[in-house]
């Protein structure tokens, strides 16, 4: 076997072990699926939070094909906007936004929380100020709240808060994607670094198997959820009915959560 495809066999190798590691919390997974039926079943939601690259677990939750309303999606842009990389909305100031004390206040204080909501906060690391905190408000309203981090990450970061706390001390549950310390997982001869992070894929496992456990428990209490559905696999029209169904569904939870803001 030659040495490129040595390395991609390395990599694929290591994604077949966070998937063990993840088979390992099918329990702590069905937990956190139960806790988030229950909202959705209350007419509540599920509020989902990620700054940096964490964000794309929670795009990955709510909207997009295979999955539906009940969760609030929460994606600050200049917490998350990579692409320019440098310059206006560039990298360092995200990296720099996102350990701000106090702007997670700011950001929930557009919401009226109810402690039959869920949070879902999503940090690789758990150490960076604005997830931690975020945790914390919803740690102080009684909220249940779920934590995906990378334990082995997590375990070796040191917290930006004076106090030293990280995500997982204001969670109620905690899960781990798996991935390695410092993320990246393939080592390369004559290069110092190490490449091709994991976090994502562990943690995209990890949304969608609760995705799945939540339909299947609210399909089984009478409520079975607005799927966004590809044309493909049902027709246009049907897919477009769904598709206005549920953006109509998101609308009505997030509007009561408008009215009331502050309260």
């Amino acid at each position: 076997m030659d040495e490129k495809r040595t390395i991609i066999d390395d990599y694929l190798s290591k994604c077949e072990k966070i998937i063990q590691k993840i088979r390992g919390q099918e329990d702590a997974i069905a937990k956190a699926a139960s806790w988030f039926a229950e909202s959705i079943l209350a007419g509540r939601v599920v509020h989902v939070f990620g700054s940096g690259h964490s964000r794309i677990m929670v795009e990955e939750m709510w909207p997009r094909y295979g999955s539906f309303p009940g969760f609030n999606p929460i994606v600050e842009l200049s917490l998350t906007y990579h692409n320019n990389v440098v310059g206006a909305n560039g990298q360092r100031q995200a990296m720099f936004l996102e350990n701000v004390p106090g702007l997670a206040e700011r950001i929930l204080r557009n919401f009226g929380l109810s402690d039959k909501d869920c949070a879902f906060i999503i940090s690789s690391g758990g150490a960076n100020i604005v997830p931690v905190e975020m945790a914390e408000l919803f740690h102080q309203k009684k909220i249940k709240t779920v934590a995906l981090i990378t334990k082995e990450h997590s375990a070796k970061s040191t917290s930006k808060r004076k106090d030293g706390k990280k995500l997982s001390d204001f969670a109620d549950l905690v899960l781990d994607s798996g991935a390695p310390v410092g993320d990246s997982m393939v080592y390369i001869d004559g290069l110092e670094t190490p490449v091709s992070p994991g976090s994502t894929v562990g943690g995209i496992i990890i949304v969608n198997s609760i995705k799945a456990e939540t339909a299947r428990l609210l399909t089984a209490a009478g409520q079975p959820p607005k799927v966004l559905t590809a044309p493909s696999v049902i027709g246009a029209e049907k897919a477009t009915a769904i598709f206005e169904a549920a953006y109509d569904e998101h609308a009505w939870r997030m509007a009561e959560l408008y009215k009331n803001a502050g309260k």
